[in-house]
């Protein structure tokens, strides 16, 4: 079971002294010379103020940054950890060079579960729009790579509407039904796109892609976009992807595959986004499976430094005792550090993702009429 943070249904104020509430930074009318003062009156009626406010045409919505520090977003890790991340991606190179057989095999991976190449998998179910090949070759290919190892986890289609013209409610459709859902796999990406005049246009591009990226980024999943490179060299190698630069300036990333003769059994995989480094992998074609191995890379992946915060909430929460529940007072007396009860509960905010990803410890910040107090819990069924 994988538990992930869920964004907060407003922000939390900034925490004030433990069991005290923030100073209100909304303006109340001076109470009349009756007397009494309403509470639930100014509250009325400061809301349609704020509604009003809101519905002006003229209205630009905006965050502070210190109403960022205060939200807990989801977290979401890598569904190959320093490969492949939630988003929407490129995976371009020229026609036949094997991106058919390298998207069959992280489909498979990230279906079973199974590392690539020793990097970790998340497992999940895996869509595939196939949308150049048939069921029978589909069949063989498979078999060829995998031989009788199957699984129930990844699913195909050979058809399917065009963007524009079904396509994201047949998404939306399979994903409600399959809640486990890690990527989705579109070969390629010209079969989906709508036939018009301006197809080539920035415009048009950023727009395809935008479209597919917004559906991504609010169901947490990745999504594969498998395109052809244009024939004219670039000194940047992923100036070569065929269209626009609208394509991958609305992605999150790309993946390059190119070989240097077309007969060659050796590529190399480039990789640019916004959530990794950039990398590149020297890969060699298996000929008897036509499995991609990894030969080597020439970047090693970048880490992040151990946090001590992180490290501290570690020893508190642990196996003999799995939950902690107090306020951010006490847990920053706990720490011994130098930071204040503000200060740790912004960084938890922010680093909450982490905190699961690294120690399975998920952060809770809530809010009582007693005032704010924080629940951490040890998870030990992570997916």
């Amino acid at each position: 079971m994988e538990l992930e943070y869920k964004e907060t249904a407003a922000p939390i104020p900034p925490v004030a002294a433990d069991g005290e509430q923030p100073i209100s930074k909304t303006s109340v009318s001076i109470p009349d010379a009756a007397g009494d003062c309403n509470p639930a009156a100014l509250d009325t009626e400061n809301y349609f103020r704020e509604m009003e406010r809101m519905t002006d045409p003229a209205y630009l919505p905006t965050i502070t940054m210190q109403g960022l520090y205060e939200k807990v977003y989801d977290s979401r890790p890598a569904i190959i950890k320093g490969l492949l991340h939630t988003g929407t991606y490129l995976f371009v190179g020229a026609p036949k060079v094997g991106k058919s057989f390298f998207m069959a095999q992280l489909a498979y991976h990230v279906s079973t579960g199974i590392s690539l190449w020793d990097y970790p998998v998340r497992k999940g179910t895996v869509l595939y729009l196939a949308l150049e090949d048939d069921h029978r070759r589909l069949q063989s290919r498979l078999f060829r790579m995998f031989g009788t190892e199957s699984t129930e986890d990844l699913h195909f289609a050979t058809y399917s509407h065009k963007l524009g013209a079904g396509l994201e409610d047949q998404l939306q459709c399979f994903v409600r039904e399959h809640p486990d859902m890690k990527l989705i796999i579109i070969d390629t990406l010209q079969k989906i796109r709508e036939s018009d005049s301006e197809r080539s246009c920035y415009a048009s591009d950023y727009k395809v892609v935008s479209q597919l990226k917004q559906f991504a980024d609010a169901k947490g999943i990745c999504l594969l976009l498998v395109h052809h490179t244009r024939k004219q060299q670039a000194d940047d190698k992923f100036d070569m992807i065929s269209g626009t630069n609208g394509l991958l300036g609305a992605a999150d990333g790309a993946f390059l595959l190119q070989k240097a003769k077309r007969t060659d059994s050796t590529a190399t995989l480039d990789v640019s986004g916004r959530d990794q480094q950039d990398q590149r992998f020297h890969l060699i074609r298996d000929p008897e499976r036509l499995l991609w191995q990894l030969d080597r890379t020439e970047t090693e992946p970048q880490k992040e430094p151990p946090d001590p915060v992180l490290e501290a909430v570690s020893k508190i929460v642990t196996e003999e005792q799995p939950e902690w529940n107090g306020t951010a007072t006490e847990l920053a007396e706990m720490i011994s550090g130098d930071l204040t009860p503000i200060s740790l509960s912004m960084r938890l905010n922010v680093r909450a993702g982490r905190l699961m990803e690294e120690y399975h410890i998920r952060y809770e910040p809530t809010r009582t009429h007693a005032g704010r107090r924080i629940r951490l819990t040890l998870i030990h069924d992570m997916a």
